[in-house]
């Protein structure tokens, strides 16, 4: 009997295919997640389901839309998309969502995001645990088999989302009026070589002045490039090494589900997913004077001031999608970002879209003459070491001792432990939800006093 607990973990359903991610468990959680939008009050009569292109997803889908239609709840089947198509899908047709991706993590995994209508999110806190215990359930047998209560079996109708999702982005970003640009994509054989033909290249829509350089757009779940997982240095090379060798004006990488986007100059050297925060929030307040924008605690110090003086007011977040969504929706924010390089707008139902981000990333150096260096030096202003992971037995210890370190300081416990220094220099230390791992991220005014931080913290975590 598979264990669900693993695997349905705080923010979505991430397992190994087949021994915990499996077609029977897929449909018993259909099935628990009909029953929980009903419970709730949340059943709009469908739920658009979407799939990646590991080999593993189209039966998945199929699957949980099998247990979804059992429940006497009609199935939406948009198909091969990206996690922000999904999100535009349940958006647009204000219906929940469930889209079948393991993003970034290797060929042999495969996991479920879901959402409710208005692509609002579903974490452990919002209703994924109430599913995953239903689910469980179903599978030992001690709840009624799906479907005993429906009146009707669901139906299942298959519908093409791809170029009204293009359309609608390519009307929230004007990209027709910039200078020509030439862009490197790396897909890294994920979603992006299905949805940037769409709306930055002419699959769909009029030619916009770009040309796009295609890298890696074969749709392959086993990745044969390199990980789709532009967070690691390691899988930017490629793109870095093409944008050198075509005089390329930037390059966009995407990762799996293509809903983060990771950008490089035209020197190949990478634009830290802060400083793309900033020079979007400095846009989307352009067009939306004094309006709020969200960024989590481990985002440069800059975010926060180059919000502020732009008349926005900047508000700090704990890190993952599901607190940035919900606090998004409370402040009404037009737009937040995270050091992951997730990216949400309130325009898109508060989710993410790294394709978004990219439209604005194109629109702001195509209009203007600077190369995108020169561009971006204005929002970069720290020193930041980026996220170290240590391995811990004992989180709560070395948290304690770290705290113990710098007693003297101003900090805070919103997300781990977070130390403030009178230089402008801090630091966050945060257990990992998951795994047994602290999480360390250091920024300063420069390179030496980050160093210096950064090495005084891991003599302790990793004592």
């Amino acid at each position: 009997m598979v264990d669900l607990a693993p695997f349905v973990k705080a923010y979505d359903v991430r397992g190994t295919v087949p021994d915990q991610l499996n077609p029977p468990v897929a449909r018993a959680l259909g099935a628990a997640f009909a029953q929980t939008l009903r419970a709730g009050g949340d059943d709009r009569g469908a739920v658009v389901v979407a799939y990646d292109m590991r080999d593993s997803s189209p039966a998945l889908a199929a699957a949980f839309g099998d247990g979804v239609r059992a429940e006497g709840v009609d199935v939406v089947e948009a198909g091969l998309g990206s996690t922000d198509l999904l999100y535009y899908a349940s958006g647009a047709l204000d219906l929940p969502g469930a889209m079948f991706t393991a993003s970034h993590n290797p060929a042999r995994y495969n996991g479920i995001k879901l959402c409710r209508a208005g692509a609002r999110p579903i974490g452990q806190d919002s209703g994924l645990t109430e599913i995953r215990d239903r689910a469980q359930a179903l599978l030992e047998g001690a709840a009624p088999a799906a479907g005993g209560a429906a009146a009707r079996e669901g139906v299942a109708t298959s519908r093409d989302l791809l170029a009204d999702y293009a359309t609608y982005l390519r009307g929230l970003v004007d990209l027709t009026t910039i200078r020509p640009l030439t862009v490197v994509v790396d897909a890294g054989n994920g979603m992006a070589g299905h949805t940037v033909p769409a709306v930055l290249g002419d699959a769909v829509l009029p030619t916009l002045p770009l040309t796009i350089i295609p890298m890696y757009f074969e749709l392959d779940g086993t990745f044969p490039n390199h990980e789709a997982n532009p967070l690691e240095p390691a899988n930017l090379v490629d793109l870095q090494a093409a944008v050198r060798a075509h005089g390329a004006d930037l390059g966009l990488a995407f990762d799996g589900d293509a809903d983060r986007c990771f950008v490089v100059d035209a020197d190949g050297e990478p634009v830290a997913p802060s400083t793309i925060t900033a020079l979007v929030a400095v846009r989307e307040l352009a067009r939306h004077p004094g309006a709020t924008v969200i960024h989590n605690l481990i985002t440069s110090s800059a975010v926060a001031e180059i919000v502020a003086e732009n008349g926005g007011r900047p508000v700090r977040t704990r890190v993952g999608h599901s607190f940035i969504k919900a606090e998004m929706a409370r402040t009404d924010a037009v737009f937040g970002g995270e050091h992951s390089a997730h990216y949400y707008f309130r325009d898109f139902w508060f989710a993410d879209t790294g394709m978004l981000a990219a439209m604005h990333v194109l629109a702001a150096l195509g209009g203007q003459s600077r190369p995108l260096a020169e561009l971006v030096g204005d929002y970069s202003r720290y020193a930041a070491s980026g996220e170290i992971n240590s391995t811990v037995t004992d989180q709560r210890a070395k948290l304690a001792e770290v705290r113990a370190l710098f007693a003297g300081e101003k900090s805070d416990d919103l997300d781990g432990l977070t130390v403030l220094f009178a230089d402008g220099a801090w630091i966050n230390l945060r257990p990992s939800n998951t795994e047994p791992l602290l999480r360390l991220n250091v920024e300063a005014p420069d390179a030496a006093r980050m160093s210096a931080l950064r090495d005084q913290v891991l003599a302790v975590v990793r004592r």
